[in-house]
C-alpha cells in the first residue's frame, strides 16, 4: 500500500512513513537515530526489553522487515546500515545480532542468533543468505522438535561478501575480506581475502 501511494504522491509519502514509524519505535522503547529511513512497515515480536534493539544513524530500510527478540537478544544496526525488503532478524537467550556500519543486507536474508552474529563494516550480505549461531539438537531419544540447540558465534569481518543463497553455519568466521559464493555452504572458517565457493565450500583462490 505504501509503494502505491508512493508512485502517485512520490518521496513524501516515504518521508511521512519513516517519521511515522520512528515515533512508534521509539514509543516502544527502540532506539532509533537521524535521518530514519523506511518504505515498509517492520513486524515486531518482542519478549524481551524493547530497548535491547538500537538503531544507528542514516539507516535506510528497504520495505517490510521482521525483528524478533526473546529472553536477552539484542539486535544493533550501526550507523548507515542498508536493509532490503523481507529481511527476517531473530536474537535470544544472550545472543547479540550486530551489523556495522556501511553493511548492506539484501532481501530475504534470515539471521538467527541463538548466539552472537557479529558482521562487520561494508560489508554486502547477498539475496536470501542465512546465517545461523545455532542448530538443532539431534537425539533419537526425543523428537527434534522438543529438543534444544546447540549454539556457537557466526563472525563476518569487514569487507565481506557473500553470494545470493549463501548458507553459514555456527561457529564460523568469514575473516576480512573474503567472498563466498552464490549458493555455497560454509561450515567453517574462511583466511583473509580468499573467495569460497561449494557445498561445503572451499578455498579456489585470493583476492588480487
Amino acid at each position: 500500500m505504501i509503494n502505491f501511494f508512493n508512485i502517485i504522491f512520490g518521496d513524501i509519502i516515504i518521508i511521512i512513513n519513516s517519521y511515522i514509524i520512528k515515533i512508534l519505535l521509539k514509543l516502544k522503547g527502540i532506539k532509533v537515530g537521524k535521518n530514519f529511513y523506511i518504505s515498509g512497515v517492520p513486524k515486531l515480536k518482542l519478549n524481551s526489553t524493547a530497548s535491547n534493539i538500537s538503531i544507528g544513524n542514516n539507516v535506510k530500510i528497504l520495505g517490510d522487515i521482521d525483528l524478533r527478540i526473546r529472553e536477552n537478544g539484542k539486535i544493533s544496526f550501526h550507523d548507515n546500515v542498508t536493509i532490503e525488503e523481507n529481511c527476517r532478524f531473530v536474537s535470544a537467550r544472550d545472543g547479540l545480532i550486530s551489523i556495522g556500519e556501511n553493511t548492506k543486507i539484501l532481501s530475504y536474508t534470515t539471521i538467527n542468533g541463538g548466539s552472537d552474529v557479529l558482521i562487520g563494516k561494508n560489508c554486502l550480505i547477498g539475496k536470501n543468505t542465512s546465517i545461523n549461531s545455532n542448530s538443532h539438537l539431534i537425539s533419537k531419544k526425543m523428537e527434534i522438535v522438543n529438543q534444544g540447540y546447540n549454539i556457537a558465534p557466526v563472525v563476518i569481518e569487514d569487507d565481506c561478501w557473500t553470494g545470493i543463497n549463501s548458507v553459514i553455519t555456527m561457529g564460523v568466521i568469514i575473516k576480512k575480506g573474503s567472498i563466498v559464493g552464490a549458493n555455497s555452504l560454509v561450515n567453517k572458517s574462511t583466511d583473509e581475502y580468499s573467495i569460497n565457493v561449494g557445498l561445503p565450500s572451499t578455498k579456489k583462490k585470493f583476492r588480487e
